[in-house]
């Protein structure tokens, strides 16, 4: 009886598996209720006296190989799995990787259009690099108008007629030459002139425009869009609007919104007014309709435009326009949205 049992012993040692249900089949032969070693444990009672001792320890150490060997089979096909599983799996990250931050530029630019978008405005792009039909002369801004120093630009140097664009209403030219009325777009952007570099100007920052084009689109129109605007996006339902010009829109203006003047910065800020100026506006000219055929006698509209970079540096509260630029990390990783 102890030389089967040793027997087993080496079938134990020598036993190899290729599946779990392998495993589980060489459990139950030896460990199982009905198994081997409780067999043997049941015939310990016929065994003689003074085999006992040795016959006991036989059945133990049979005992204690069996579940080293389904321990020993289970971890291994366990980690065969696993193995399988990570090189399988070709949507897993090799590492850990950190979550990033999105760009304030982005944030704030990703909420404007947010805003318009729930009243019917779609987002359209253009070129950076622009010809002066599109960027000045389309816009009543003809060849030697005086307005064109109102906007330093750089010019190619190897062709006078191209320049990068100074505003992204050249945007919305060639939004209305390809498309009908009604027209309700917003163009976000980079855009660029030649200015010197400070804490409040750039030779190159973001803009948003805005155009509306349809039958009798009057300046109330435009004012109860902006009023929506400024309460969503600051929180502040008080705007004015101040008579201004420029070449593209008649009549046009300057909208502020009042800031207050609840805290110190708020004074800095308005310089003590409580009013803080965020865009211009107006109803667009009938020659830039023409210019873009569309008829002035039947259709007219409003546009309006804001630099992104100083609402960014508004709501975040930075000083410095420089900051948006230089990819400062400690500066960036403070910005966290799902936007």
């Amino acid at each position: 009886m102890i030389d089967k049992i040793k027997e087993y012993i080496a079938e134990v040692d020598a036993f190899k598996a290729k599946t779990k249900e392998d495993v589980e089949a060489f459990r139950i032969k030896f460990s199982g209720k009905k198994g081997l070693i409780n067999e043997f444990f049941a015939e310990f009672r016929n065994v003689a006296n003074d085999q006992k001792k040795e016959f006991g320890q036989a059945i133990n150490s049979l005992k204690l190989a069996a579940e080293g060997k389904v321990k020993s089979l289970k971890d291994e096909l366990e980690s065969q799995d696993e193995e399988k599983g990570i090189y399988g799996d070709l949507t897993r990250p090799a590492e850990p990787i950190a979550l990033g931050s999105r760009h304030p530029i982005s944030l704030v630019k990703n909420q404007i259009i947010d805003i318009f978008s729930r009243i019917g405005f779609n987002v359209s792009e253009g070129p950076e690099v622009e010809d002066d039909w599109h960027n000045f002369t389309a816009l009543n801004l003809p060849e030697y108008h005086p307005a064109r120093d109102m906007q330093d630009t750089f010019f190619i140097q190897t062709d006078p007629d191209i320049l990068l664009r100074t505003h992204t209403s050249s945007v919305q030219v060639r939004y209305m030459e390809n498309n009908k009325p009604p027209i309700r777009t917003i163009s976000p952007g980079r855009v660029y002139r030649n200015e010197a570099i400070s804490a409040r100007s750039h030779c190159f920052f973001h803009q948003v425009e805005g155009l509306y084009i349809d039958k009798d689109v009057s300046f109330a129109d435009l004012k109860q869009t902006l009023q929506y605007f400024t309460t969503e996006m600051f929180g502040k339902s008080k705007i004015r609007l101040r008579p201004s010009y420029f070449p593209f829109t008649e009549p046009s203006a300057e909208v502020d919104v009042y800031w207050g003047l609840e805290t110190e910065a708020d004074y800095k800020m308005t310089k003590g007014t409580g009013w803080l100026e965020i865009m211009g506006c107006g109803m667009v000219d009938p020659n830039v309709l023409k210019n873009c055929d569309v008829d002035p006698q039947e259709y007219s509209g409003f546009a309006f435009g804001m630099g992104i970079d100083r609402i960014a540096l508004l709501l975040y509260g930075a000083s410095d326009i420089r900051m948006l630029s230089e990819n400062d990390v400690r500066f960036l990783e403070q910005f966290k949205s799902s936007l």
